[in-house]
């Protein structure tokens, strides 16, 4: 996969920027250096960036969505739940 030098960052922009939370399913994602609390929470998620078009190159804003490890899942398993065009911007894309 082909990423930039500044994935890393980038990133974390876009998951801050989706306050920790899924943009598919709304769950709220580990943050880095949490750990879970098996009591409270004993399936603990991590959030991860989606590219919308499956293109790893793509690294525009408006192509990456932050989405927790189990809907990152889905959709590169094909799943019918795949984000539409139109939900890209749950979140004020123009803050990153």
């Amino acid at each position: 996969m082909v990423y930039p030098k500044h994935w890393k960052e980038l990133a974390k922009n876009i998951k801050e920027k989706a306050d920790w939370s899924c943009q598919k399913c709304g769950r709220v994602c580990l943050r880095p250096g949490e750990k879970p609390n098996d009591i409270i929470n004993p399936r603990a998620y991590n959030l991860q960036v989606h590219h919308h078009n499956m293109n790893p190159a793509d690294n525009r804003v408006e192509n990456l969505i932050p989405v927790c490890s189990g809907c990152h899942l889905n959709y590169h398993r094909g799943g019918k739940g795949n984000v539409s065009v139109g939900q890209l911007s749950l979140f004020d894309l123009s803050k990153f």
